[in-house]
C-alpha cells in the first residue's frame, strides 16, 4: 500500500466515524428520538452483559474438569459487583480481568 493509499484511507475512516457521531446530535435536535431508541438507550448496557455471558459459556464443555467452574466464578463475580456498584462499566471491567486472569492462571 502506497503512502497515498494510506492518506486515503485515514481520511475516509475519520470521516466515517466522525459522521456516524456527529449524525445523532444533528437528527434529533429537533425531533423527539424514536421509542427503539429510547429502548435501546434504556437497554444497551443489559443487552451487553446477556452478551458477553452468553459468548463466554458458548465454548464451555462442562462434561469435563473443571466443568465450567472459572466461568461460572467469573460471572458470579461480574453478577456481584453489579448489585454492590450499579455500574455497568465496572463489572464489565472488572469481570473481564477477573475472567482473562483465570484463564491465562489456572490450569
Amino acid at each position: 500500500m502506497s503512502t497515498n493509499e494510506l492518506y486515503m484511507a485515514i481520511i475516509v475512516m475519520t470521516l466515517a466515524n466522525f459522521l456516524t457521531r456527529v449524525f445523532p446530535f444533528l437528527f434529533f435536535v429537533k425531533h423527539e428520538p424514536p421509542t427503539w431508541v429510547i429502548f435501546i438507550e434504556k437497554n444497551f448496557p443489559p443487552i451487553i452483559m446477556t452478551i458477553l455471558i452468553f459468548y463466554t459459556l458458548s465454548s464451555v464443555d462442562f462434561t469435563t474438569a473443571p466443568y465450567g467452574m472459572k466461568e461460572i466464578t467469573a460471572i458470579a463475580l461480574t453478577a456481584f459487583l453489579h448489585i454492590r456498584f450499579n455500574n455497568y462499566l465496572v463489572s464489565i471491567f472488572i469481570g473481564t480481568i477477573f475472567y482473562m486472569g483465570l484463564m491465562q492462571f489456572i490450569v
